[in-house]
């Protein structure tokens, strides 16, 4: 009886194992290397893939390493959590934001992105729509609910509260003008409340 011949699998599913290839070598790669040497020809070698392969999906390295991100961190943002205690809440996100931000390969990823972000326009309108806003929307949600319930005086910018909880945080990380860890967050949350809250 002849061999059969290999069977090669749908067209679908092969861009789909290349495409979660070159999230992989991507993401490999800005933990492994500095970032000027994460190209896109380091990333096709990576993943085993020609150039037009990612050209054909992303228009540049930062697209890459930005979808690279987003699939590291599971998509959309969660909602915070609900306990009935905003404080406890709000100081669980943000401890939590500071302790991934503040991992060796989390702030590798980070630092690669806002490089993006600071040189293409692209990328910069892609964190925003895809990354900023929702966490933005998650925060400013679980704050409503407590206006609601009478924690936060009526009338609070809910837009500016946001800012004061988030700024302080990616200053701190950016510039790196201190130390950065959950107390420091809880100190923030603190803070911020101690001016909002009834």
């Amino acid at each position: 009886m002849p061999d059969r011949e290999p069977v090669s699998p749908p067209p679908r599913r092969r861009s789909e194992r290349a495409r979660t290839a070159v999230l992989g070598a991507a993401a490999e790669l800005v933990e492994e290397v500095p970032y000027a040497k994460v190209t896109v020809e380091a990333i096709a070698a990576r993943a085993g893939v020609g150039k037009q392969t990612i050209y054909r999906w992303w228009p540049s390295r930062g697209a890459v390493v930005f979808d690279a991100l987003l699939a590291r961190a599971g998509g959309a943002e969660a909602p915070l959590p609900d306990t009935g205690d905003l404080r406890a809440d709000l100081s669980t996100f943000l401890g939590q934001a500071v302790t991934a931000m503040t991992a060796p390969h989390e702030d590798a990823f980070l630092r690669a992105v806002t490089v993006e972000i600071l040189q293409d326009a692209t990328v910069a309108a892609q964190y925003r729509e895809r990354l900023m806003v929702p966490q933005r929307a998650a925060v400013r949600s679980r704050l409503e609910s407590a206006q609601v319930a009478g924690e936060i005086r009526a009338g609070t910018d809910l837009d500016v509260l946001v800012e004061c909880l988030l700024g302080p945080v990616v200053g701190r990380w950016v510039l790196g003008s201190g130390d950065l860890d959950t107390a420091y967050a809880h100190a923030v949350v603190g803070l911020v409340l101690d001016g909002a809250v009834r």
